[in-house]
């Protein structure tokens, strides 16, 4: 993608879009998400969990605190403190905010003794996480105090490894080609010669070279590069990032497939194998849509605030011609948002005023009813992307739209 200086930031857009808004009164770095965004964050989430289950992954909810202890057995504290929000005191306990949601998991895989039989399983959740990110850093939603993630983690044998790295990657590029978020390459995310890593060096090739050869089967045929990047894993494990570059050049990691050999021995997480002896399970974290924040102020910058239908805040805006016309707008609303479609009414206001202000919140489609529609029963569309414009009855414009929502592909008029 060529860098383009004349691009609008997020925060530019969100003056129009009122996507977010963030109050002192709240806090730095702790944005509010306004219908607008609470509309698009939800087709995300959706999307998320659509390839989650497609995929064989069980839905779980967990705490966003939990015992200082319960991150100090995972390692985080030793290795985040700095980054983590300060202990609260409660009934002799010291609890903190998350910075991270693998030990809860791993706790709800340990709940039950598991055999080999059960595996793999894959635990996924929409789950916040924080960070106590400086005021000087935290800026729109790119970087904030709550992360939203849509995290799985798997656990499965070692001679599953390949197969569920497979998997995750191959969901993670799918979600960022239905997000229209063009993937510059693939990480490879490998340990240097230096000590700060955990595991044995054998787990580390071992595993290094899964990964190698799962990434270069999902990609092949796809004309994107593995690139590969020594120091630059997570200290549990080797890594495969999906990195995107926005207008302007600049490379965020977007999607993520990592090994993790840190949480099984911590919370001796194990299977029963067929001999009845008693082994370690492997740990991935998956991350396939990633975290809500930054993805949505991806796709603003993307599409430069006019979204794909199926993402938009406003599907559709109505605007009839005068008061005659109120009640066959009435009727195409109703048509509309029973097909569950995101529907706006602007009555007051000449018609050019209410045009420019359905053009500035970027609305798919823009209706105007007029005496000519109120009497024939039609309605005069504008395709806001293109300027088309089609002449149709409200149900057959609402099965047009719903099947391009439901798809998550474009219009077809």
């Amino acid at each position: 993608m060529t860098p383009h200086d004349d691009l609008l930031d997020h925060r530019d857009l969100n003056r129009d879009l009122q996507v977010y808004s963030s109050d002192p009164l709240a806090g730095s770095g702790l944005p509010m998400w306004l219908p607008a965004g609470a509309a698009i964050r939800e087709e995300l989430a959706r999307l998320a969990k659509d390839l989650a289950h497609e995929d064989g992954c069980l839905d779980v909810h967990t705490p966003v605190l939990g015992k200082r202890a319960l991150f100090e057995r995972s390692g985080h504290w030793a290795k985040f403190a700095g980054d983590m929000f300060p202990p609260m005191e409660l009934g002799g306990d010291q609890v903190v905010l998350r910075p991270a949601n693998c030990p809860h998991h791993a706790l709800v895989y340990a709940s039950r003794q598991r055999s080999y039989r059960d595996l793999p399983l894959r635990l996924n959740e929409l789950a916040p996480m924080f960070r106590a990110e400086r005021s000087g850093v935290v800026s729109g939603l790119q970087r904030v105090r709550q992360i939203t993630l849509d995290d799985t983690h798997v656990f499965c044998r070692p001679d599953q490894v390949r197969a569920e790295v497979v998997a995750a990657l191959r969901s993670a590029v799918r979600a960022q080609r239905i997000l229209g978020l063009p993937i510059d390459h693939v990480r490879l995310s490998l340990r240097d010669g230096s000590d700060a890593w955990l595991g044995s060096e054998e787990q580390w090739e071992r595993n290094q070279h899964a990964l190698r050869s799962a990434a270069l089967d999902v990609l092949a045929g796809q004309a994107l590069e593995l690139l590969e990047a020594d120091g630059e894993a997570a200290f549990y494990g080797p890594k495969l990032d999906l990195q995107v570059r926005d207008g302007r050049g600049r490379e965020e990691t977007i999607a993520t497939v990592q090994l993790d050999f840190n949480q099984p021995e911590r919370f001796d997480l194990t299977y029963r194998d067929r001999d009845g002896s008693l082994q370690q399970v492997v740990m991935i974290h998956r991350g396939t849509v990633g975290a809500m924040e930054r993805v949505t102020a991806a796709l603003l910058e993307r599409y430069q605030g006019r979204l794909p239908l199926w993402l938009a805040p406003v599907h559709a805006v109505v605007m009839p011609i005068g008061e005659a016309q109120d009640s066959a707008a009435d009727e195409a609303l109703r048509a509309l948002r029973a097909a569950g479609l995101r529907v706006e009414v602007l009555r007051e206001g000449s018609l050019g005023s209410r045009i420019r202000t359905s053009r500035r919140v970027r609305a798919s489609v823009l209706v105007v009813i007029g005496d000519r529609e109120a009497g024939s029963g039609l309605l005069q569309a504008t395709d806001g992307a293109d300027g088309s414009e089609h002449v149709l009855g409200a149900a057959e414009l609402a099965k047009k739209l719903a099947s391009a929502h439901r798809r998550r592909v474009p219009i077809r008029w």
